[in-house]
Parts: C-alpha cells; sequence; structure tokens
C-alpha cells in the first residue's frame, strides 16, 4: 500500500466523513482514477515524435501508455482518420495513489513561476482538470533525452457528489489551491 494510500485510509477518510457529516463511511469521497493525456499534434509527420512520448508517459505514469488515434478526417488540419495524434494512461488504486504523491510533494513545486492551481477547474460533478505545461517537471524524465518539450492534461476523477466536497477532498491530500 503507498503512503498517500495509507493516509487517506487512516486519517482523510475519517475526518473528511466528520466534516462532511457523513453517517457511512462508504459514502465518503475518493479519488477514483487519474487520466493523463497528451495531445501530439506534430505527431503526424514524425512516428518518432509519438514514440517519444510514449516512452516518456509511460516513465511518468508507470503503466504502459496508449496511443489515441482520430477518429475522423480533417482536412484543414491534414488529418486522416486512424491517424495516431496523442497517447493517453488511465492510473487506478495503488500506482493512481503513487502517481498523485509524486504529483503533489515533487512535480508541482517544480513548476516555474507557480501560484497555485486553479480552483475553478472542477467540472460541476466534482472532477478536477489541470494541464501542465512541461513533462520536464517530473524527475523520471531525463532532460538531456528530451527532444520536444510537450504538456499534459491531467484529469482527477473522484466520486464526490458536488466540486465543494471534491476540493475538500483534494485540499487534504495537500493540493496547493489558489486562495
Amino acid at each position: 500500500m503507498s503512503r498517500l494510500q495509507e493516509q487517506y485510509k487512516t486519517k482523510i477518510q475519517p475526518d473528511l466523513q466528520k466534516e462532511l457529516g457523513l453517517a457511512n463511511p462508504m459514502s465518503v469521497p475518493k479519488v477514483e482514477k487519474i487520466t493523463i493525456n497528451m495531445g501530439l499534434g506534430s505527431a503526424l509527420g514524425d512516428k518518432k515524435i509519438l514514440q517519444s512520448a510514449l516512452e516518456e508517459m509511460s516513465l511518468i505514469s508507470g503503466q504502459k501508455a496508449l496511443t489515441c488515434n482520430a477518429r475522423k478526417s480533417v482536412a484543414s488540419f491534414k488529418l486522416r482518420e486512424g491517424n495516431p495524434i496523442g497517447c493517453k494512461v488511465t492510473l487506478r488504486k495503488q500506482k493512481m495513489y503513487e502517481f498523485l504523491d509524486r504529483l503533489v510533494n515533487i512535480a508541482i513545486p517544480r513548476i516555474r513561476d507557480f501560484r497555485g492551481l486553479n480552483a475553478n477547474s472542477f467540472d460541476g460533478r466534482g472532477n478536477y482538470n489541470m494541464g501542465i505545461s512541461e513533462q520536464i517537471v517530473f524527475p523520471e524524465i531525463d532532460f538531456e533525452k528530451v527532444t520536444k518539450v510537450r504538456g499534459m492534461d491531467i484529469a482527477i476523477t473522484t466520486t464526490a457528489q458536488n466540486d465543494d466536497d471534491a476540493k475538500k477532498l483534494l485540499a487534504m491530500f495537500n493540493f496547493p489551491f489558489k486562495s
């Protein structure tokens, strides 16, 4: 069991249950999954870009990344149906908690000119979305081997029914929200 998962079970879950006034401990919000997505519009011309992005995503997440293909052809983007245009990873259970721990304690503090995460990036159903402009904030990425700096989207899906409960949950995981 990872450190953050242990912390959730022993400290965060009981505190959140008390704070939200819930009778059943199973109704306490928890993080369900984390999806990491990297769009690669430049991968159309060069297969090496896609391959390096897949390797970096696998290093960051600790799990093999999947290639995302275009669903429709768009002539103005020179895009054909079936062309690889990105990669994604969905993390659950232990790998999810390990990634969340690295994200909050290592990667986010390494972001240049960081002033806190936007507290308005919730979707209305208790899920949080954020973007990172550089993959080099993760310690797994060797700066010498990076060919191009790429960004990624991180979606944190929770079981919370509303944004306020989800924000309280993520704040207990030490998410640095702007005040």
